[in-house]
């Protein structure tokens, strides 16, 4: 009770995030939104609880935002296409990336209950897939299709996200992954490829562990009152100085604990600020 004395009550509460997810839908264009929130947020709460208990694995807010801002994006370049398929196309295209094999299989069976006789296609990426084999084949490693696979599908999670993070075992393939992709996509702009989406990627790769925070972020010197730029810092601006198409990819290459990472917090989600 003494403790209790020392803090005051607060009163809050869980937003309706099928109110939520109805208003972003109707914002992004989709006419039928009221029927596909309510199935998005009922496939969540399914997954939520059915998957695997993992880490890695997201369904809040955060998640449920990019899935609706990709559904969008998706409905803007086929606005002919069924709003069911542009909402499941997404919805697998954020999620299937981070599953475990045996919760991908559970997804994709949750999603055909809550969309029975929905016939969703594949996407075609031809070309990065016979560039992303032409990379390892390159580089002297074994063309493996499921391999092939997971670089096309750290490619989407690029579309829907500026910040991603690769995780696994040492030696299971999280640097060559990222690095087969680099190299497809520079191919492809060495080619003259008419997508856009592929351009010459530079990477910056640095280990956050091996230096200080101020080091790495930047910090204020209380003796003389300036502001001294940290390594991650520099590398974020010298990137966004630069006017050229080029893809800048900040790697991170290193343990994942509470120290460093926090402070990504807002530099990952829509603030974007440090």
């Amino acid at each position: 009770d003494n403790l209790k004395a020392l803090f005051r009550p607060m009163a809050m509460m869980i937003p309706d995030y099928a109110l939520v997810a109805e208003v972003m839908l109707f914002s992004e264009g989709f006419e039928t939104s009221k029927d596909l929130s309510r199935k998005m947020v009922k496939l969540y709460k399914l997954s939520s609880e059915q998957l695997s208990q993992q880490d890695h694995y997201d369904f809040g807010m955060r998640a449920l935002k990019s899935v609706l801002v990709m559904a969008g994006s998706l409905k803007r370049g086929a606005p002919d296409d069924d709003e069911e398929v542009v909402l499941i196309r997404a919805m697998r295209d954020s999620n299937l990336p981070k599953f475990l094999l045996e919760d991908a299989e559970l997804f994709e069976a949750i999603v055909q209950d809550l969309f029975p006789g929905v016939f969703v296609a594949e996407a075609e990426y031809g070309d990065l897939a016979q560039a992303v084999i032409a990379s390892l084949e390159e580089a002297k490693l074994q063309n493996v299709p499921k391999f092939v696979v997971k670089v096309i599908q750290l490619f989407e999670t690029f579309n829907v996200r500026f910040g991603v993070m690769a995780v696994g075992p040492t030696g299971g393939g999280k640097t060559t992954c990222y690095q087969m992709l680099k190299a497809a996509l520079s191919r492809l702009r060495a080619a003259n490829s008419k997508n856009v989406e592929y351009q010459t990627v530079h990477t910056f790769v640095l280990n956050p562990k091996c230096i200080k925070m101020g080091e790495l972020y930047g910090e204020y010197n209380l003796m003389t009152n300036e502001w001294t730029d940290g390594l991650g810092s520099t590398l974020i601006r010298n990137a966004v100085a630069d006017t050229a198409q080029d893809k800048k990819w900040i790697v991170f290459d290193g343990p994942v604990d509470a120290i460093w990472i926090e402070n990504m917090n807002t530099v990952l989600d829509d603030n974007k600020k440090l």
